[in-house]
């Protein structure tokens, strides 16, 4: 039998299109950077969000501390977010929110790398 990890889930937050296609709708750049993990590793994808300005890594991890888990790891070198901060989430709204709250652009017309302009 397979595990559930496994199975492809669409329109889930866990999923990186799904992710990216939201933090999109909301105004943010946003690069999808990697998705080649181990299965062993419980990271499954990381995405770039406002690259160039505040350079925000999001990398979601399921199962790292029980099975079913998901979250989500924020990195930008300890600037907007401390080391090693993590969510627990269900809601791509509350991801949204919390980098509103930080202060992470959302006006793809002013990020260096929009295909917006």
């Amino acid at each position: 039998m397979k595990d559930w990890s496994e199975y492809k889930v669409k329109n889930k937050i866990k999923t990186a299109g799904y992710f990216i296609k939201r933090l999109k709708d909301n105004g943010f750049v946003v690069f999808k950077m990697f998705n080649a993990y181990n299965k062993s590793d419980p990271r499954r994808w990381t995405v770039l969000v406002d690259p160039g300005v505040t350079s925000v890594y999001i990398t979601c991890f399921t199962n790292k501390d029980e099975k079913g888990d998901v979250l989500f790891e924020f990195d930008d070198g300890g600037n907007n977010f401390n080391k090693g901060f993590y969510l627990k989430t269900d809601s791509i709204e509350v991801v949204v929110n919390l980098l509103l709250e930080k202060g992470i652009n959302n006006n793809a017309n002013d990020n260096p790398f929009s295909s917006i302009k």
